[in-house]
C-alpha cells in the first residue's frame, strides 16, 4: 500500500489537563527521555508531512519556547478560548488558509500512536477516496468510548456516544481514537458549519462526519491493529501506562537487535539511547538522554548512565554515571560516581567508591577504591592509593593536578591543586603534597612517628583501653627472659 505525502499533520494540544494535577501542560509531562508532545511529533514527522501544526492554548508562552526549542519546523497557532476539537481546527485553517490534500489531526496526549499506523491510516484513506477516515480501534471495554456504526459496506455511517447508544450499539467494541485523515478542500467547507448546540457549548471535530456524509462523501475508517496506541494520557497513572509500553518496545526492538536484556521489566532507558549488539544490559538499570553503548559492554546491576558513552568490552557496576566517557575494556564500580567531564581511556579502572569529575584517567591507569578525583590528568599506567583525595578547590577557584604515567600514589595521599606528580614519582601513604614531584622522586610529606611509652596509663587510668594495656604488659616477657630466651 503506497502511503501519500500529507499536506498536513495538525496536532491537538491546547487543553490544560487538569487531571495530570500539575502545574506543567500535560502533553509537556516527560516519559522515557521525551516530552509526550515531542514523540507525537516525531511519528507525525516520520510522515514528511508538507506543513506540521500544533494547536496550543493553556500556557502558550512556555508552550511556545518548548516548541521552539524541540520542534522548529512546527507551526503553533493558538486557541485563545477552548470550546472543542472542531474549534481547534477551524482556528488554525482560519490562521493559515484551506489546505489542499490531505490533512491528518491527531493529539499531543497520544503519545504511543506509531508512524506506522497512521501511515497505514493514510493509505487507507487514499486508496478508498474517502471525504474522511477516521482511525478506530477495538477494545477489550468499550465503556465511555463513542461508537462506530457502520453500513453494510463498511462505510462509517456515524459515531454514536455512549450515553446516546441503545443497547445493541453499547455492544460493539469498534470505538473512535478521534484521529482522522481528511480531505482539505472538504474539510474546510465543513468545519465551518460544525455548530455548539450541545450540553458543553463547544464544537466537536465528530460532527464534521456527520455533515460529510449527509453531503453525499464517503466516510471511511481504518482499525488499528493495537488499542493500547490510541489511548490518550490524562493522568500520572494513565501516563506510567505509557511510559511501560514505550519501554517495552523499544526494549524489544533493541533485544531483536541482538542486545541482551536481563530483566526487561526492571531495565529503563531513553529513546535517544543507542545499544549496540552483544552488549548486556543487567537488572535495575536506567540509561537515559544520549547514552551509548558498544559492543560487548556489561552494564549492571543497579546502575544509572545520563549522557554517558561505554565503549566495547566495558564493565560498569552498580554505578551512576552522568555525562562521562568509559574506554574500552575499561572497569567502573562498584558504587562508583562519574560525574560530567570523567574520561577513562582503554584499560582504565575507577574502583569501589570513587568519585571523578572533570577529569581524565589515562589508558591502564587504575583509582582502585576510596578516593576522590577531581580536574586531574592521570597518565597512562598510573595507580592512585586508596582514601586519596585530588584537593582542586581553594574556595575561590578549581585548580588542576597532573600526574604522570606510571606514577604510584600512595594510600591517604592528599594532592593539593595545582600540583604535578611527574612520571614514574611515587608519594608516600599519608603525605600531604603541595608541590611538584620530579619525575622518579618520591615525596615524603608527613610527620615522624614517635611513642610515649604508658600514655594510656597516665591520661586514660580506669579505661577498657588502659585494662588491656595492662594485661598485655602483664603478659609480655621481660628484657631479662628475652635475653635468656625463656
Amino acid at each position: 500500500m503506497s502511503v501519500p505525502r500529507p499536506a498536513a499533520v495538525v496536532v491537538l494540544a491546547a487543553g490544560e489537563g487538569t487531571r495530570m494535577k500539575s502545574e506543567r501542560p500535560k502533553v509537556l509531562h516527560e516519559l522515557c527521555g521525551r516530552a509526550m508532545l515531542d514523540h507525537v511529533l516525531t511519528a507525525a514527522r516520520g510522515l514528511e508531512p508538507e506543513r506540521l501544526i500544533v494547536v496550543i492554548g493553556h500556557e502558550r508562552e512556555r508552550m511556545r519556547e518548548h516548541l521552539a526549542a524541540t520542534s522548529p519546523d512546527a507551526l503553533a497557532v493558538v486557541q485563545a478560548e477552548q470550546r472543542g476539537t472542531g474549534h481547534a481546527v477551524r482556528t488554525a485553517l482560519e490562521e493559515i488558509g484551506t489546505i489542499g490534500g490531505t490533512v491528518l489531526v491527531t493529539y499531543g496526549d497520544t503519545p504511543m500512536l506509531r508512524r506506522e499506523t497512521m501511515a497505514r491510516l493514510l493509505g487507507v484513506h487514499a486508496e478508498e477516496g474517502n471525504a474522511v477516515t477516521v482511525l478506530t480501534a477495538e477494545v477489550p471495554d468499550p465503556t465511555g468510548y463513542g461508537r462506530i456504526i457502520r453500513d453494510p459496506d463498511g462505510a462509517v455511517l456515524e459515531i454514536v456516544e455512549h450515553k446516546d447508544a441503545t443497547p445493541g450499539q453499547r455492544a460493539i467494541r469498534e470505538m473512535n481514537s478521534g484521529v482522522y485523515a481528511f480531505d482539505g478542500q472538504l474539510l474546510a467547507d465543513a468545519i465551518k458549519r460544525v455548530g455548539a448546540a450541545n450540553a458543553q457549548g463547544e464544537e466537536y471535530l465528530t460532527d464534521v462526519l456527520a455533515i460529510l456524509r449527509d453531503d453525499g462523501h464517503r466516510v471511511g475508517a481504518f482499525v488499528a491493529a493495537d488499542h493500547v496506541e490510541v489511548e490518550g494520557v490524562n493522568n500520572r497513572v494513565q501516563l506510567a501506562a505509557a511510559r511501560r509500553v514505550l519501554n517495552d518496545r523499544m526494549l524489544h526492538e533493541h533485544m531483536l537487535a541482538g542486545v541482551t536484556v536481563i530483566d526487561p521489566a526492571s531495565t529503563w532507558i531513553d529513546v535517544d539511547v543507542e545499544l549496540e549488539a552483544d552488549a548486556v544490559i543487567h537488572p535495575g538499570c536506567q540509561l537515559h538522554g544520549r547514552t551509548t553503548v558498544a559492543a560487548g559492554a556489561q552494564i549492571g546491576p543497579a546502575t544509572t548512565l545520563t549522557d554517558t558513552e561505554v565503549g566495547a568490552d566495558a564493565v560498569v557496576r552498580n554505578s551512576v554515571c552522568e555525562g562521562a566517557r568509559i574506554g574500552p575494556q575499561a572497569q567502573v564500580g562498584p558504587y562508583t560516581y562519574l560525574r560530567p567531564g570523567a574520561v577513562l581511556m582503554r584499560k582504565a579502572k575507577a574502583g569501589a567508591h570513587v568519585e571523578i569529575k572533570n577529569s581524565q584517567v589515562g589508558e591502564g591507569a587504575k583509582v582502585p577504591h576510596l578516593s576522590y578525583v577531581g580536574d586531574a590528568t592521570i597518565g597512562a599506567g598510573a595507580n592512585i592509593g586508596a582514601a586519596t583525595v585530588f584537593v582542586n578547590y581553594d574556595g575561590v577557584a578549581k585548580n588542576h593536578t597532573t600526574v604522570g604515567e606510571h606514577a604510584f600514589v600512595g594510600c591517604d595521599t592528599m594532592l593539593i591543586a595545582p600540583v604535578t606528580i611527574g612520571d614514574g614519582a611515587h608519594t608516600a601513604a599519608g603525605s600531604t603534597i603541595t608541590n611538584d614531584v620530579p619525575p622518579g622522586a618520591i615525596a615524603v610529606a608527613r610527620g615522624r612517628q614517635r611513642n610515649i611509652e604508658g600514655w594510656v596509663a597516665r591520661k586514660r587510668a580506669g579505661t577498657r583501653s588502659a585494662e588491656a594495656a595492662l594485661r598485655a604488659s602483664a603478659a609480655a616477657p621481660t628484657a631479662d627472659q628475652q635475653e635468656k630466651g625463656t
